[in-house]
Order: structure tokens, then sequence, then C-alpha cells
């Protein structure tokens, strides 16, 4: 199983206002590279939430479907795939107020199923999660403040992964 942590600072906003733009999943094609493309199958205020996903990964796609639980009173998402190409992923996004600040901490588990393969498909699927996030995040809103060991200036921006 890999474990992916993105922390990141969105400077003066408040966290419930981050917290309705970031779970917009159909946007994340246009401020992502690597998101080829989100489908929103249902959102709040539905109890029955889920999106499906395609990501640039090698030389194809990444796909899967998950199913969403939003709180907005408690400012966090959790997300597990139901269909898709990993044996296992889900994780979560948690938002907090800090002062004129939202820090924003997503972290995701997956495991490809393929032991032989982890060496080579989990640091790519890794990457790509991660810089996804923090395309979208810095999309969204701009000055936002990665924390950590993701630099987008390394990213391709073209939409392939590696």
């Amino acid at each position: 199983m890999r474990h992916v942590e993105l922390r990141a600072v969105v400077r003066s906003q408040q966290a419930p206002d981050v917290f309705d733009e970031i779970i917009r999943w159909e946007r994340y094609p246009q401020l992502a590279p690597h998101v080829h493309a989100a489908v929103v199958h249902a959102t709040l205020p539905s109890d029955d939430c889920g999106s499906s996903w395609e990501l640039h990964f090698r030389s194809g796609l990444l796909r899967w479907t998950e199913r969403d639980e939003f709180s907005r009173e408690a400012l966090t998402v959790r997300f597990e795939q139901t269909d898709g190409d990993f044996d296992s992923f889900s994780g979560t996004w948690v938002l907090r107020q800090d002062g004129d600040d939202v820090d924003v901490a997503f972290a995701a588990d997956f495991d490809f199923g393929i032991p032989s393969l982890e060496g080579i498909l989990d640091p790519i699927a890794e990457r790509v999660l991660k810089e996804s996030v923090a395309w979208a995040l810095t999309g969204l809103f701009p000055g936002t403040e990665l924390i950590g060991d993701v630099n987008l200036t390394d990213a391709r921006p073209d939409g392939v992964a590696a």
C-alpha cells in the first residue's frame, strides 16, 4: 500500500469557501494537466455522491470511480474507489481555518495489487496524484503555498505523465 500526502496553505480565505471550490471536481481537467476527465455523478446536497476520474498515466489513462462523502460542517471529504484500475484507493481532504488562512491536507492510500510492478507504478502514481491536487489548489487559489516535496515548475503541463 502506497501513501501520498500533500499539504497546502490557502492564503486569505475562509475554510467553507475553500471547501466549496475544492469539491467542484468537474473543474479539475481545466486546472490540473494530468486530469484528463472528471465526471460528477452526484454531489451535495445528495447523500449518495460519486465521481469518475481519468488521469494521464504513463502512456495511457488511469481510471476509477469513487464514492465521495462530503461534510461541509467538519470541512472533510472522504473518498473510496468503487471500481477502477487500483486494487484499492481511498483518501481524505481535511481543511482547517488558521487565522486568515486555510490549511489543506490531502492524503490517499492506494494499491495496484501487482507486487512485482509496485516499484515502477507506485512512484509514478504518487507523483501524478500529488501534482494533480497541487495544480488544482494553485489554480483555484493563486498564491497557495504548497508544503513539502512538490515542485510544479518541474511538472509537465502538457498533460502527459512520465
